[in-house]
C-alpha cells in the first residue's frame, strides 16, 4: 500500500463524512514528501482531534510507514472545503 493510500485510508476510518476525503501527495525540498488532506468542514476537528492528538497520531503512523517505504520526511497539511 503507498503512503498516500494508507493516509486515505486512516483519515477516511475516522471522518464522518469519508466520501469528501481527498489525499494529495507532492514532493517537497530535501527529499521530503509533502501531503495535503482534504476533509469536510465538520470532520476538520474530528480529524485533528482534542489538542491536536488525533492528527500526530496520524503523523506518527503515516512518518512509520514512510520509514518503512524507504522515504523521506513527510508533512501532513490539513485542510477543509
Amino acid at each position: 500500500m503507498e503512503l498516500k493510500d494508507f493516509t486515505e485510508y486512516l483519515v477516511k476510518a475516522i471522518a464522518k463524512e469519508p466520501d469528501m476525503v481527498k489525499v494529495s501527495q507532492f514532493g517537497g525540498e530535501d527529499d521530503s514528501t509533502i501531503l495535503e488532506i482534504i476533509v469536510h468542514e465538520d470532520d476538520k476537528g474530528i480529524v485533528v482531534g482534542r489538542n491536536g492528538r488525533m492528527v500526530n497520531s496520524i503523523r506518527t503512523l503515516v512518518q512509520a510507514k514512510a520509514y518503512i517505504l524507504g522515504m523521506g520526511k513527510v508533512k501532513i497539511n490539513i485542510d477543509s472545503f
